[in-house]
């Protein structure tokens, strides 16, 4: 009884109150909001159009906070709608638990002691995907979407896909969402993260019901679909957007510097570490795979565990001032290797004429590339012994 009195005290001294998106899970729903009242006394439910028994579930408990939706209209949209709610009524958190049964409320402490140590964080539950009854398609998916919220954020993280999470809704307000069904407890956490709010874990415990028992409305066809189609979104985004921002943000004279010496300089690597770096880069700012280039070099460098920084230096061969030059050198390259005469300009290079020569000057970026990462770990690798350059080791 003390623990839970522990905790409800914790709830109000941190204006946090427990958000459940519901639809048609009227066999668990009473249950969990039962135990959810006995450590939070502040508790929403969102029923996002149940056409079950849900309404008179929710009719038995009268000091609830509710949002109800005629129709369905997706997870997100019910976290979205109850995110709102809640910043309305003065909120500082919203602690979301779903309403199948697989959370434990006796968990919440451990999201309010991690809130007091890093407030304004958002945190995600890490489940332990070892326990029994855990489908197969929920650990696939969970590896799949912690590995692209990595190539999008920087930030690796043990379960991206729990709905178990401690939400900062005075600070997501300015973030806009678009997404409505499952896609956007990722596009969230995506977008938090490029605002500067961290993005942690606590381990929380989890239970599965027997395969038959459990309801589940995600539907593995469409809604990895819609999830593959918002991550190929964020990926472009990362490349085009964020990655330069964050970039950008770190030019101060003092970091240019620090950069200089421990990135681009980086005496800890030897000249042939170097040259595979500034080929890698030429390579894929050369390579007809463009919206992709820069993340791809990116991800390739870190398998590599080559420089990130002269990686991406390097792939900005394909800057727009530089892009004329590509495509023309392209498309002679091509011509070179298919032995088939292109009739265009260097003046037209973006014009529609390059669209219609495309199968020539992908053959001859693909070939150019090569011959760029090439060129460049030779050219590099000679210059760094030139100079008598020496790696230094690591202290």
């Amino acid at each position: 009884m003390q623990e839970k009195e522990i905790t409800k005290a914790k709830f109000k001294a941190l204006k946090t109150c427990v958000l459940i998106p519901t639809y048609n899970n009227a066999k668990t729903l009473e249950e969990v909001i039962t135990k959810t009242l006995e450590y939070c006394d502040e508790v929403m439910v969102v029923n996002d159009g149940a056409t079950d028994d849900t309404p008179n579930i929710i009719s038995k408990f009268k000091n609830l906070i509710v949002v109800t939706h005629p129709k369905n209209k997706g997870k997100g949209m019910a976290l979205r709608n109850g995110f709102k709610k809640a910043v309305e009524l003065g909120f500082e958190y919203v602690i979301t638990i779903d309403s199948d049964g697989q959370h434990y409320p006796e968990d919440f402490i451990t999201f309010l002691n991690k809130i007091e140590e890093q407030p304004g964080s958002l945190i995600i539950g890490a489940r332990n995907m070892s326990v029994d009854n855990v489908p197969n398609k929920s650990t696939f998916g969970n590896k799949f979407s912690n590995f692209w919220f990595w190539v999008e954020t920087g930030i690796k993280m043990e379960d991206t896909q729990s709905g178990y999470r401690l939400y900062p809704v005075q600070r997501l307000k300015k973030i806009r969402l678009f997404t409505t069904k499952f896609e956007l407890e990722i596009e969230v956490i995506v977008k938090a993260a490029w605002r500067g709010i961290p993005v942690v874990s606590v381990p929380v415990k989890v239970y599965y019901a027997p395969q038959g028992e459990r309801v589940t409305h995600f539907r593995p066809g469409k809604d990895f679909t819609r999830i593959s189609l918002l991550n190929t979104y964020l990926v472009i985004l990362t490349a085009i957007w964020w990655k330069p921002v964050m970039l950008l943000r770190k030019f101060t004279w003092t970091n240019i510097k620090k950069i200089w010496k421990e990135e681009i300089i980086a005496k800890h690597e030897s000249p042939a570490s170097k040259a595979n770096s500034v080929a890698l880069g030429l390579f894929f700012g050369i390579v007809p795979i463009w919206g992709f280039q820069f993340a791809t070099a990116l991800i390739i460098a870190h398998l590599l565990k080559l420089n990130k920084v002269v990686v991406g230096l390097t792939a900005q061969i394909s800057v727009p001032p530089m892009i004329p030059f590509i495509l023309y050198g392209s498309i002679k390259t091509g011509e070179w290797i298919l032995n088939e005469e292109v009739h265009i300009k260097f003046s037209r290079m973006l014009s529609v004429e390059t669209l219609n020569n495309i199968y020539v000057y992908a053959v001859g970026a693909c070939v150019l590339s090569v011959i760029a990462a090439v060129a460049g770990w030779i050219a590099t690798f000679l210059s760094l012994k030139l100079f008598r350059y020496k790696a230094t080791p690591v202290q």
